[in-house]
């Protein structure tokens, strides 16, 4: 049958794919690392360590899920091609529809297992920290900012992430001047790190009377969060502390204690800011961590190897340094000025359907192929 036989076209086509994903797993050699690791948990004094012991147990199982996902992918693919041939052979038209699922199954875990093995810088593999910044332009750039919010947040819960609040600055009619949030899950700095950038937005300001056009701006900082034992040194004499009342949402709490916590990196002049927990210890301990991943951050990025050296980047949040752009008015359109990737589905893209874009910056990161188009 023709609908079978271009199926099964498509499926040998795949079939050098999914050979070159295997050789790119690695999985010879995770399978050894998983027996290796598996006898240093049944030696004695193991758990002596409770810390070394999560993280030998947690690698453990992140090498049994990589290798168990190629082989069911690999299960898939020879499933899918016996099925084909069970119904070509008996004239079978009604096991199509499965097969045409089966096979776009395949199609989806393969282009994402082969994704994800692009994810391999030093910190891809982390938690990730964002931060949203407000650009000029007061109540419409702070509700963009607001927006930009809700898409991340939203793409981290389709994904199954957890997410946590660590700083929010209302704005000052509508939306927020400034926020920052950990997403929790796997690759999540691999994966968000193609959004830190300024995001442009066109559309009618709800806020103009005269309904007229406005363009706003609106920066993503994306960091690794990191575990205190990397080469990431930080010097207490090197902090600026200072502790000041929250504000924002909080309840009967805020603003009756100096719970907040402001850190300033003198090396490097990076500023981070909690003010999201009950206490100022939970607070320092948060905002600690977003030091650490900011400066690990522009480690990456500046591959520098002394702290003394890094300098914070000061991004201008303005017309021609944008990444991306989501226009709503006259036309609907986000296009991804690095890539070229584009989606005229707006409000799928505002309700966190953000992982073409996402694809497209590994892709391309990977090949060196860039569009660079404004």
């Amino acid at each position: 049958m023709i609908q079978y036989d271009e199926i099964r076209y498509s499926l040998n086509d795949k079939k050098s794919v999914l050979d070159e994903l295997k050789v790119s797993l690695d999985l010879e050699t995770a399978e050894k690392e998983i027996a290796e690791l598996q006898a240093q948990a049944q030696a004695p004094g193991f758990w002596d360590d409770p810390d070394n012991s999560q993280k030998v147990l947690q690698k453990v199982k992140r090498l049994q899920d990589k290798v168990a996902r190629y082989n069911s992918l690999a299960t898939l693919y020879e499933d899918t091609l016996t099925l084909i041939e069970m119904a070509d052979e008996a004239g079978d038209e009604s096991l199509l529809p499965e097969i045409k699922a089966d096979y776009k199954r395949f199609e989806e875990e393969l282009e994402a297992q082969r994704l994800e093995t692009l994810l391999s810088g030093e910190y891809d593999a982390n938690n990730a920290i964002i931060s949203f910044h407000a650009g000029a332009g007061g109540t419409e750039a702070q509700d963009w900012t607001q927006m930009l919010f809700r898409m991340y947040t939203r793409w981290a819960d389709s994904r199954g992430f957890k997410w946590k609040v660590l700083d929010y600055l209302d704005g000052e009619d509508a939306g927020l001047k400034s926020a920052a949030i950990s997403i929790e899950g796997e690759n999540a700095y691999g994966y968000l790190k193609s959004e830190n950038g300024i995001h442009r937005l066109v559309r009618i300001s709800p806020f103009d009377s005269s309904g007229r056009r406005q363009t706003s701006f609106a920066a993503i900082e994306v960091m690794p969060q990191i575990d205190n034992d990397t080469d990431i040194e930080i010097r207490p004499e090197d902090l600026k502390v200072d502790t000041y009342r929250s504000s924002g949402a909080g309840g009967q709490h805020v603003n009756k204690t100096e719970s907040a916590i402001r850190i300033t990196h003198i090396p490097s002049g990076v500023i981070v800011a909690c003010q999201t927990e009950r206490s100022q210890h939970q607070n320092r301990e948060y905002a600690m961590q977003m030091l650490r991943a900011k400066l690990a951050e522009i480690k990456e990025r500046q591959h520098l190897e002394k702290i003394e050296d890094i300098k914070g980047v000061q991004m201008k949040i303005e017309w021609g340094s944008q990444i991306r752009s989501y226009v709503f008015m006259p036309y609907t359109l986000v296009k991804d000025h690095r890539t070229g990737c584009e989606n005229a589905n707006i409000q799928a893209v505002m309700d966190g359907d953000i992982d073409a874009f996402i694809n497209a910056y590994l892709t391309a990161s990977a090949t060196g192929k860039w569009e660079k188009q404004i």
